[in-house]
């Protein structure tokens, strides 16, 4: 018998996306498992692509009640945001891992400014290749999941910062993400009919929620750089989403100005790649591609893995980074697994991988 988790909003594209990696994982074992609109309707006419799991065979949605997911050792949360933090107040002793945003910011305003009334206070951000990141997850009993859009970004930027190579006030982001970012609810502008062989942006100018999340890391970032003592701007984060013809997937391309002394260095390329080597040397899913190879969304689809590529852009004086994930993947659910496999002292990999599927 494994570890006992169960899973709140299994109904939507993330939760059936961890049900899928909870069903493969070695040392779990799937509790309870529930979705407030689907309760009582056979996971597997939710979910299809589980049939045949025994842990499915003739199982059905539970409610969302505290108490059905009181028995689990752990509790993934799959909700809405603005659902998770009330559910969790009912769940005091347990281990939680929220794919919200209740718990994902420190400051009040921004979260009411982006998100509404009811700021529920800040959990561990779970981000584990941040550093110090793991040792933080491990120790906590409440972890706070990245959105999809900040992990690639964050992963992207990060090095940047860590090594002084970049002027965080000078920061822009454009992105484009798979509809399945935007959930399972039906809308008008993601009708197959409006989506296929087109792409379009959306919240521009500095509207999309993972704005604030995205500043509070780099921002944090910043205590890592060996000379933090010197005076260091604010992180400031131009971010532009698109909206890509794919249902998974985010291809998140970042720039920012070089530091003094970096654009006009010998080889500032082999500078920044040198950093982003560094950074994520030795962890299981990041990978640094090779110095001709850029990624592409594709290949990590179905994956917990993230492609990174850097290149300085010596004319305008700007680092270019370009990543890659699954947003269903490192981007919500093998994420989830990831930091709870760290919350339990399982190893970081257990069910997960880093290879994606193709073609």
């Amino acid at each position: 018998m494994g570890i006992r988790v169960a899973v709140a909003g299994a109904s939507g594209y993330a939760g059936g996306e961890l049900l899928r990696l909870l069903a493969g994982h070695p040392d779990l074992e799937i509790g309870a498992v529930t979705g407030e609109s689907s309760a009582g309707r056979p996971v597997t006419a939710v979910h299809p692509n589980l049939t045949g799991h025994p842990a499915f065979d003739g199982r059905t949605f539970d409610v969302t009640d505290a108490e059905v997911l009181a028995g689990a050792e752990l509790i993934f949360m799959a909700l809405p945001h603005g659902q998770s933090a009330a559910l969790a107040e009912k769940l005091p002793d347990a281990r939680i891992v929220d794919l919200s945003a209740d718990f994902r910011l420190a400051d009040e305003a921004a979260w009411q400014q982006f998100y509404g009334a009811g700021h529920a206070g800040r959990w561990t951000y779970g981000l584990p290749e941040l550093p110090g990141a793991r040792e933080r997850i491990a120790a906590s009993a409440r972890v706070a999941a990245p959105g999809c859009y900040a992990t690639a970004s964050i992963l992207a930027l990060a090095p940047l910062l860590v090594a002084g190579l970049a002027d965080p006030a000078d920061i822009v982001i454009v992105a484009a993400s798979g509809t399945s970012g935007a959930g399972r609810s039906p809308r008008p502008d993601l009708l197959a009919s409006e989506v296929m062989g087109s792409m379009s942006a959306y919240q521009v100018g500095g509207t999309h929620r993972h704005t604030p999340e995205i500043e509070q890391a780099l921002a944090e970032v910043l205590d890592f750089h060996p000379e933090r003592s010197l005076p260091s701007p604010q992180p400031t984060i131009s971010f532009t989403p698109l909206l890509a013809p794919m249902p998974r997937g985010i291809l998140a391309t970042c720039t920012a100005r070089l530091a003094p002394g970096v654009a006009d260095g010998p080889d500032p390329a082999s500078v920044l790649r040198g950093a982003f080597a560094d950074a994520y040397a030795g962890g299981p899913f990041v990978h640094l591609l090779p110095a001709d190879q850029w990624p592409v969304s594709a290949a990590v689809s179905g994956s917990n893995g993230a492609h990174l590529q850097v290149t300085a852009d010596a004319h305008a004086g700007r680092a270019v980074v370009v990543c890659a994930i699954d947003n269903l993947g490192k981007g919500a659910a093998g994420q989830a697994v990831q930091i709870a496999n760290l919350m339990l002292g399982l190893r970081e990999t257990a069910g997960l991988t880093p290879h994606g599927v193709a073609p």
